[in-house]
């Protein structure tokens, strides 16, 4: 395996120097460009399934309204996560150097930022689906499988992206940012009901729930966000120190070779090594 040594800047280098966001611990580079591309193509593909079911089934309105669901949104964001994810690592893989170390820096640091949202709220939604939305049973097989995909399948599209990448743990600046939405969000159900008269979720509705219950809901559900993010940040640690352990970095494109951690985190030189 040849290793050779070459200067590399910090600002060269940007947000990943070692294409953590593009590489697995476990998976090639070809497997994992795969396996994100149908995620996003199974995303996509449910997303308008259900639109078409509305129109066919005179619910079109139930599709306009679904922008203002925290489901749907997440869903959409899990979609156009992996989409980009996809091609960052497919780019990663054929040419030896992915598309997202080529864009500018905030764009850089936003695709960190999307990761963290991608694996925090969709644990949100199924929890909060199960737990208080849930009523018992489903009406047919489309609904079953419209909501599993949604509400459950999601936290599986979460799960893999916190085992099998080797992304860094989540930095805490980023739970502002967790926060920060989950408030954005807030105002738009609020938002929606002033505009469209209905409550996009009951617990948050006002005119049946006392202020102090709409209120403990929304304080649990941003404790849990706080929860599941230190959860998930830990875990991802532990997958870090489980998986590199000395001698072992990633697997890694043939077309051109990726550095040793130690090396490439300093910002001025790095190893190159080819893959097996």
């Amino acid at each position: 395996m040849p290793i050779w040594k070459r200067s590399r800047s910090s600002s060269e280098a940007g947000i990943d120097p070692t294409f953590r966001y593009e590489t697995s611990w476990l998976l090639s580079p070809s497997v994992l460009f795969i396996l994100r591309a149908l995620f996003s193509l199974y995303a996509f593909t449910t997303i308008f399934t259900i639109f078409g079911y509305n129109n066919s089934h005179g619910q079109s309105e139930n599709s306009r309204h679904s922008f203002s669901f925290f489901t749907n949104l997440t869903y959409w964001g899990l979609a156009f996560y992996y989409a980009f994810a996809a091609l960052h690592t497919g780019s990663y893989w054929l040419k030896g150097q992915p598309f997202l170390s080529s864009w500018p820096r905030p764009l850089q640091l936003a695709h960190g930022m999307f990761y963290s949202t991608i694996v925090i709220f969709p644990f949100i939604v199924t929890i909060v689906y199960w737990a208080l939305l849930y009523s018992g049973h489903f009406t047919d097989a489309f609904t079953t499988w419209s909501n599993t995909s949604q509400h459950a399948l999601n936290s599986v599209y979460a799960l893999f992206e916190i085992v099998f990448p080797r992304t860094k743990p989540l930095p805490f600046l980023h739970l502002i940012v967790i926060i920060v939405i989950l408030a954005l969000y807030l105002g738009l159900a609020y938002l929606t009901y002033a505009t469209d008269d209905y409550f996009v979720y009951d617990f948050l509705d006002s005119t049946t729930n006392s202020p102090e219950k709409v209120a403990g809901y929304i304080i649990g559900i941003l404790v849990a966000a706080v929860i599941i993010f230190l959860i998930i940040r830990y875990l991802i640690m532990l997958r870090v120190w489980f998986t590199e352990k000395p001698g072992r970095t990633g697997e890694f494109t043939t077309h051109r070779g990726v550095s040793l951690e130690e090396e490439a985190e300093k910002g001025n030189t790095m190893h190159d090594v080819s893959a097996k």
